[in-house]
């Protein structure tokens, strides 16, 4: 079974869908906010978008927790830049991603109402200024991200099984 990747900008739904795609599948959900760094937690609360190396130390353990798992995963990641998703695929060969889509307003809303997220609605725009959107690379589905999450579930399932 192949790894994927449920990947977007934050507030796109990437940990409601990725674990009803997990539960679908029958593979464990690895929680990529789970690996960051204490550090890292605490730059984004305090409203510091995080740079490329930043995310290095991250990528590398989400890619670790991938290469452990050769029955499959289901990752939630934003896995923003080419230069990421290319990393997470060294660690998981054929890995694929379902790209939740979402524009700048509705990503605000979203992330506005998470209160208890260490994540801030203010450092929403530097998540589309780091977005480099992976449309035609390998093994990637876009979603609209404002579907019903059980409907992308759904989609990404089928994706998956074909």
């Amino acid at each position: 079974m192949t790894s994927l990747v449920v990947m977007g900008v934050s507030g796109c739904g990437k940990s409601r869908v990725g674990a009803a795609i997990a539960q679908r599948l029958g593979l464990p959900l690895v929680e990529g906010d789970e690996f960051h760094s204490a550090a890292n937690r605490q730059r984004m609360r305090e409203g510091i978008a995080l740079t490329d190396a930043d995310r290095a130390d991250w990528l590398d353990r989400l890619g670790a927790e991938l290469a452990r798992r050769p029955g499959g995963a289901v990752l939630t990641c934003s896995a923003l830049k080419a230069s990421y998703r290319d990393r997470l695929r060294a660690a998981s060969p054929d890995l694929r991603f379902a790209w939740l889509d979402l524009d700048r307003t509705a990503a605000q809303a979203r992330v506005a109402q998470r209160a208890e997220h260490f994540f801030p609605a203010g450092l929403v725009a530097t998540q589309f200024d780091a977005l480099e959107p992976p449309a035609g690379e390998p093994g990637v589905l876009r979603l609209d991200a404002l579907l019903p999450p059980d409907e992308i579930a759904e989609r990404v399932t089928r994706w998956i099984g074909d």
